[in-house]
């Protein structure tokens, strides 16, 4: 009896084993198809749909990117108006492009929508001709390298904002981030290996973990337009402004060296400097940066489907996520490590808002000294304390994460603005009474991004008018050119090289 149960049990185990053995040769014969070329992906080719018949997985959860119903404490995908959220916004940039619109950026796939729909884009009868270069395009699409490959890096930065409106159509993708041969990683946006370049670094010898990271460093990072490049003066060429170090200190002394500003401010008339997005050089100074952890590894982690494993191309916030990113590495219930983070943003978000209201009294002080009577010289040193108080305000605020990437360096970014903003303000209540005026200044009404806007002398009737009849004419004109031209490509009667 029990020789026949022990044979019964063999058996089985026998046949159970045999299962997993054809199992795991059935996935490894997956695995070994699985990236048979079904097109040739052409050395400029932007279309995402195309790189997505050979990678399919990677296409589908790319697709993804789509969704924008996630909203977290800083971020998310979800549209959000960051004026009507915070309309002092609009008063800390009177007379830039943000304060006629601000909105929260959704996934990578509304990166060409998105800007069709700013205020910031688009110009008088619908033209698109407003003060916007070529240059801000940059980030948006696998058109870009595209164009540069065709026309020049310079002649791409050249020009108008709208004057490639027709060129830039796919979103970002692909192309952006892969070499369409071998599928490694690798740069294709110029100003990042100039940066490593005028860092005395060569971005070549940077491994797979780094690139991990450098590829999001291509668009996640501060930049300027530098108009006065020998032989290139006159066109908005991008730069990082990385030569003296990546810290906030660094990069101020980069711009006072040379004399750089953005915008004058409306009110104070202060040079002023907008922060762009500096999340790759405040990640560095974070611990996950100082651990080997890169950006994918959190916002692009590995999955699983039917045995195989691939990089998970919905790029998204790892708060939406957190199975395949946070608890990798971090073993505690994922309403606890949501709930930490949170308490970071939080905690930092308190001291950005002492100093946001330091800023806007700074700016509507200032402009009244300049009502009484105030000299240049008696401003100077108060405008670029206003300059540099603002620049550390905009570098952690617009570095979104930074406040979870790297608490402590946006904590004593932030301190040191306060103490900036502080020095400020004492050397403006000084001014304001050597001109006579011993009184507080009366704040204007800001509660709501109307009133902001009005304060600050907006015509938003007129913008709002002005970017429909954009949307109404020039937008489809844009889209239908690049059907015909796409549709080129796909009949081979236009060369994608």
């Amino acid at each position: 009896m029990k020789n026949k149960v022990l044979f019964i049990v063999t058996v089985i185990v026998v046949f159970l084993l045999g299962l997993l053995a054809s199992s795991i040769v059935n996935r490894k014969n997956e695995a070994k198809y699985k990236y048979v070329p079904q097109v040739e992906i052409s050395e400029n080719e932007p279309r995402n749909e195309e790189w997505g018949k050979n990678f399919p997985q990677e296409y589908q959860s790319f697709l993804q990117t789509e969704q924008s119903d996630f909203a977290s404490y800083q971020g998310g995908s979800k549209m959000r108006d960051m004026l009507e959220e915070d309309p002092r916004f609009v008063v800390l940039w009177a007379g830039y492009g943000f304060s006629k619109d601000y909105g929260q950026g959704r996934g990578h796939q509304y990166a060409i929508k998105d800007l069709h729909n700013s205020l910031r884009t688009g110009g008088p009868k619908g033209k698109g001709d407003g003060p916007m270069p070529a240059t801000c395009w940059t980030c948006k699409s696998p058109d870009v390298p595209r164009l540069m490959n065709e026309i020049g890096i310079a002649e791409f930065y050249k020009g108008k904002w709208a004057d490639k409106g027709e060129e830039v159509v796919n979103p970002i993708g692909c192309a952006d981030c892969h070499d369409p041969k071998t599928m490694k990683l690798t740069v294709t946006r110029p100003a990042l290996v100039e940066a490593f370049e005028a860092m005395g670094k060569d971005i070549n010898k940077a491994t797979h973990q780094e690139m991990r990271s450098l590829v999001c460093a291509q668009c996640h990072v501060e930049y300027y337009f530098n108009k006065n490049i020998p032989g290139k003066e006159g066109i908005a060429y991008l730069t990082f402004p990385w030569k003296n170090g990546m810290s906030v200190e660094a990069m101020e002394k980069y711009y006072d060296d040379m004399n750089f500003k953005d915008w004058t401010h409306k009110l104070s008339k202060a040079p002023m400097l907008k922060a762009q997005h500096p999340g790759y050089e405040t990640y560095l100074t974070g611990v996950h940066a100082d651990r080997g952890v890169s950006c994918a590894d959190c916002h692009m982690p590995y999955k699983s489907e039917g045995g195989q494993k691939f990089t998970d191309h919905h790029i998204q916030s790892p708060l939406n996520n957190v199975a395949n990113s946070c608890q990798v590495c971090h073993r505690e219930d994922a309403d606890k490590l949501r709930a930490n983070v949170y308490e970071r943003q939080q905690k930092s978000t308190e001291s950005r808002l002492k100093l946001e209201d330091a800023l806007v009294k700074m700016h509507v002080e200032a402009k009244k000294c300049w009502d009484l009577g105030a000299t240049e010289e008696q401003m100077q040193p108060i405008l670029m304390d206003i300059r540099h108080a603002q620049w550390r305000w905009d570098y952690a605020a617009a570095s979104h994460g930074a406040s979870f990437h790297s608490p402590v360096e946006i904590g004593r970014v932030i301190s040191s603005g306060l103490d900036v903003a502080t020095n400020g303000r004492v050397k403006l209540a000084r001014l304001l009474a050597e001109l006579g005026h011993n009184e507080p200044v009366e704040m204007p009404d800001i509660s709501t991004k109307e009133k902001a806007q009005h304060y600050i002398g907006l015509d938003m009737e007129k913008l709002n008018k002005e970017k429909a009849d954009f949307k109404e004419n020039l937008v489809p004109k844009w889209l239908e050119n690049a059907e015909k031209r796409e549709a080129g490509y796909k009949n081979k009667k236009v060369s994608m090289n």
